[in-house]
């Protein structure tokens, strides 16, 4: 028998009400058969059975792996912008964090600032008032912290394999943004235009792919967990 670690985030740790669990399973047991047990034991994860994805010591894994004794295994719901799955350290890796305080916009533009540089792109996200006719009053979002810096740190070292930059430097928010704050912000800078717009958008619409980040929207009259097939129903 081992013994494995489960985390789960998000709907999933609503539905199932635990955040953390340790349960005993049979050497051989693939996360696949791990998650089908969890679902056995708590009903109220059924419905996103075709919908989650795994990892096992903060790195993603097919249904079939294997994961051993005392390993780390989490349960991955769609994250907030979509679902795919090393970061070397590189020259144009800059700052890439994770954390509660407000982003602070001009000190991350600085530094990827360099006199090699030529032009500089930044992307800021927002939390906006509407969205799908609802009125929103906040949101909030949730990470698998470890594994959501390292998946960010292997964005920014393709993002310079694929284009030509000098600096590449991601940060995001987690915990309650107000309307109008920064969620999250990139910033690119490179010899020319090109490949700091392009590196930019790579990188924004990767994060919304496979970064454990998760966004719950707070409206007027209820919320709802961006990118799950399933949430909370409206408050009445």
């Amino acid at each position: 028998m081992k013994r494995l670690r489960l985390k789960l985030f998000a709907v999933l740790r609503e539905r199932a009400r635990h955040a953390e669990l340790q349960r005993d399973f049979p050497d051989g047991a693939t996360v696949g058969e791990v998650w089908r047990a969890l679902v056995e034991e708590f009903p109220g994860l059924r419905s996103d059975r075709d919908a989650v994805a795994f990892a096992v010591n903060e790195e993603y894994v097919e249904a079939d792996f294997q994961p051993r004794d005392n390993d780390e295994v989490a349960f991955i719901p769609p994250v907030s912008g979509g679902s795919d799955r090393d970061a070397l350290e590189a020259s144009w890796l800059g700052s890439i964090a994770i954390g509660r305080e407000p982003i602070d916009i001009a000190a991350l533009e600085a530094s990827v600032a360099d006199a090699s540089a030529g032009g500089a792109v930044t992307f800021v996200g927002s939390t906006r008032r509407e969205n799908a006719g609802r009125i929103v009053t906040r949101l909030e979002y949730e990470a698998y912290e470890p594994m959501a810096i390292h998946e960010l740190r292997k964005i920014a070292e393709e993002a310079g394999r694929r284009f030509t930059i000098t600096r590449i430097a991601i940060h995001h928010r987690i915990g309650v943004v107000e309307i109008g704050e920064a969620s999250v912000a990139i910033a690119v800078s490179a010899p020319h235009r090109g490949g700091a717009f392009d590196a930019c958008r790579f990188a924004i619409d990767r994060l919304k792919q496979v970064v454990p980040i998760w966004k719950k929207e707070h409206f007027e009259g209820g919320e709802v967990w961006i990118g799950s097939q399933t949430s909370h129903p409206p408050r009445t």
